[in-house]
């Protein structure tokens, strides 16, 4: 319930629960849109999604910020080229795992990508723990028994591929952040829709004009994009940093709950225990982390 300050002025203060509510939020909207766009897969291709996604996406972006004002020198246009291609490399790959395994395996495979990139480095002995419940999640997910698991190889090396894309794209964006005067973001959404297009024309070709796959692909790119990033912006005014990291641990889960309600993907115990694994090794290195600095 909000409390009003009715004395001394008109301002109020949200509850406590707000932030995490609106972090949970965002994250049932992204995945929602993830499961949405894999249903819509059969009559564009995980690729031709893929390029409305960040195409409609990038469009939005540039009419929104119009980076053009500010034009990038020189020295951040390979930044710039890095960092779109990161982001169109990410897209395409964690599409096409989404196309062969359940959403909420994939995630949590690609969640193991910030993983490293907190972990690279690790010294102290609670950092190893999670590296390890990293690692025996993965090994729970991987087919090594024909028997115990059914999950595509193909899918798992292109969830896998997504965790490196992600693990560089912070990199990358780390670099590109340094540069305060150029809308990094909307440049590298511009290059990531360069980078994908040819992948998708060659799979879906002028079915990607059609108006309701264009009207659908808005749909996908808002609910995948624009309304959880927006969310997040508003959750991070709210909460700390690293309870924000904590709280988007919870990622996979959520995933996984689309993929059931929209998709009726359905989990092994053993497939949920993987997930439970890797979702308390990003909270727990977010934590670490957070104590470290």
């Amino acid at each position: 319930m909000i409390r009003f300050m009715t004395r001394s002025n008109s301002t109020f203060e949200s509850p406590a629960w707000m932030g995490p509510a609106i972090v949970f939020l965002s994250l049932a909207i992204q995945n929602l849109g993830a499961a949405f766009a894999k249903y819509l897969f059969p009559l564009v291709g995980a690729a031709g999604m893929t390029t409305l996604r960040i195409g409609l996406a990038a469009m939005l972006l540039l009419l929104i910020r119009r980076p053009w004002r500010s034009v990038p020198g020189r020295e951040h246009v390979g930044a710039i080229l890095r960092y779109g291609a990161m982001l169109g490399l990410m897209n395409l790959v964690i599409y096409q795992a989404f196309a062969r395994i359940p959403i909420g395996i994939a995630v949590a495979i690609e969640v193991l990508g910030p993983l490293a990139v907190v972990l690279a480095g690790a010294k102290r002995r609670a950092d190893f723990v999670w590296l390890f419940a990293a690692l025996l999640g993965l090994g729970l997910l991987l087919p090594l028994k024909a028997q115990t698991s059914s999950l595509d190889l193909l899918g798992i090396a292109f969830a896998l591929a997504a965790a490196a894309s992600w693990a560089l794209y912070i990199v990358f964006g780390k670099r590109l952040a340094g540069a305060s005067s150029v809308d990094g973001v909307a440049w590298g959404m511009l290059v990531a829709a360069i980078f994908t297009a040819p992948l998708g024309i060659w799979q879906a070709g002028s079915t990607l004009l059609t108006p309701n796959i264009l009207l659908m692909g808005l749909a996908v790119a808002a609910l995948s994009s624009a309304l959880p990033y927006s969310l997040e912006m508003i959750a991070l005014r709210r909460v700390p940093a690293h309870v924000f990291g904590i709280l988007v641990s919870s990622a996979p889960a959520v995933a996984a709950l689309a993929g059931f309600l929209v998709l009726g993907e359905s989990l092994q115990a053993v497939q949920w225990l993987a997930i439970c694994l890797i979702m308390v090794a990003v909270a727990g290195s977010t934590l670490s982390a957070r104590r470290k600095a």
